[in-house]
């Protein structure tokens, strides 16, 4: 044996279960950064590593290589705010205001049709639908969150299921005792789940009393879980909160100690300078959702002075009935446009930052950025692959500006989760397109009994 060399430790690959290499890697760890041609290593649900892609296949022997040289590698997008049962609504009541759309039409029908099936149902469709679209992970809002929970865990979907809590009866609950003794055992369920987690989920400031918010603090504080709250929404919601409380709805939620770093508000398009610095000093996340916004006539979300006063702001689709999509593709790039014409600023909420409100700022609103919306060693495998050779996409002389001023959803070619396949070159894993389609249209007939 003299004169041969025995291997060291540095020349035996290491071993990984997936290699995806990729023509641009984009990990939204650090402003502006694309990496050109490397790749991600994958041990069980973990990222382990990312390098140039001559250095990954010198040093990892994986049982899987995903090779997509003129693909863009993202973090899975984070939809941070979204009512996944109601896109068995989709198109049920169009072209009016909220209030009118909420209780002439939406409130009805849910009374006469909600119930596990329908949530479990409605949340399959969107399952599909996000990950033909990229997302990765949801801060869902709605009734039945045991099914919720329940649907998205079977199908491996990264989600944070609201536990919902309202001054009325609903099928889920009769009682404000009833809201919260359900809520707690949701929680229980799915306290320990490596994809499932809760917030509390209070519908409205014009919902939900100051009793059930004073609830909703205390318990929050001790289970350790946010609170995703619609507020500011409309300027009809603020002139109506002065009336009744004296107080605008922030002001209530901070006198009620809820403004802070556990806070999710929805919407937010009813906003003075005052109340953007408050949500900045307390540590408060927004969830834009500028399509619906836009489409219920609600107001302008001021991105712009929420960015620069340091607010983490996050981008959600809200629900398929009020957008009517879960298409963060377009969320992000609405976003993006509807900044800069709001603070006439050309510079408001640039590429990188809207790609980063729809990865990481989600993932930072949810109490999730530890895990996921970065591609860093160490957090969770919940990628996507968007195929930049698309006609619509060349030429490309800007990746971050490509993928939010002129990707389609179309253009998502592969997803995972927690390192697991769950769409592979378009194509659903483990997921019967088929009959979601034909569900979806049993529900049709149902809904259009109703609403009609």
């Amino acid at each position: 044996m003299t004169g041969t060399a025995r291997p060291t430790d540095s020349t035996i690959p290491e071993p990984c279960h997936l290699l995806i290499e990729a023509g641009h890697v984009v990990p939204m760890d650090r402003p502006g950064v694309v990496l050109q041609d490397h790749a991600v290593a994958i041990r069980d649900d973990v990222i382990v590593a990312v390098l140039p892609i001559a250095e990954a296949r010198a040093r990892f022997a994986p049982k899987e290589t995903v090779s997509r040289p003129d693909g863009a590698l993202i973090p899975g997008l984070v939809n941070a705010h979204t009512h996944n049962p109601m896109t068995l609504m989709r198109g049920v009541a169009d072209d009016m205001p909220l209030m009118r759309w909420l209780q002439e039409h939406i409130w009805p029908v849910e009374g006469a049709i909600m119930g596990p099936e329908y949530v479990a149902d409605g949340v399959t469709l969107a399952i599909a639908e996000m990950l033909r679209g990229g997302t990765t992970c949801c801060n869902e809002n709605y009734f039945f969150p045991d099914v919720q929970a329940a649907t998205y865990r079977r199908f491996g979907f990264r989600a944070r299921v609201g536990l919902p809590v309202i001054d009325f009866p609903t099928a889920w609950a009769k009682s404000d005792d009833e809201y919260f003794d359900r809520a707690c055992e949701v929680f229980d369920q799915w306290r320990h789940d490596a994809l499932v987690s809760t917030t509390f989920a209070p519908h409205a400031p014009y919902t939900v009393s100051d009793a059930s918010f004073e609830r909703i603090r205390m318990l929050a504080d001790q289970l350790d879980i946010p609170v995703h709250l619609h507020t500011h929404e409309t300027a009809q919601e603020v002139a109506e909160s002065q009336k009744k409380h004296g107080q605008r709805p922030l002001a209530r939620l901070d006198r009620l100690g809820l403004v802070n770093d556990r806070l999710i508000a929805v919407h937010m398009t009813q906003l003075t300078d005052a109340e953007i610095a408050l949500c900045a000093e307390r540590g408060v996340s927004v969830a834009h959702c500028p399509e619906s916004n836009l489409k219920l006539a609600s107001g302008f979300c001021p991105v712009g002075k929420l960015q620069k006063a340091g607010v983490n702001v996050a981008i959600g689709t809200d629900g398929c009935a009020s957008n009517n999509d879960l298409d963060m593709f377009g969320e992000t790039r609405t976003a993006a446009l509807l900044a800069k014409a709001v603070a006439e600023d050309a510079a408001a909420l640039d590429a990188f930052s809207a790609l980063r409100a729809a990865t990481l700022g989600g993932a930072k609103a949810m109490g999730l950025d530890d895990r996921i919306g970065s591609i860093e060693a160490g957090k969770q495998a919940d990628l996507v692959v968007v195929d930049l050779a698309a006609l619509e996409t060349q030429p490309l002389h800007h990746v971050l500006s490509q993928l939010v001023y002129a990707t389609g959803r179309y253009q998502v070619t592969d997803v995972w989760i927690a390192g697991k396949p769950k769409l592979r070159e378009r194509l659903l894993v483990d997921m019967d397109l088929d009959a979601i389609l034909a569900n979806a249209k049993q529900w049709r007939d149902r809904i259009g009994g109703i609403s009609h």
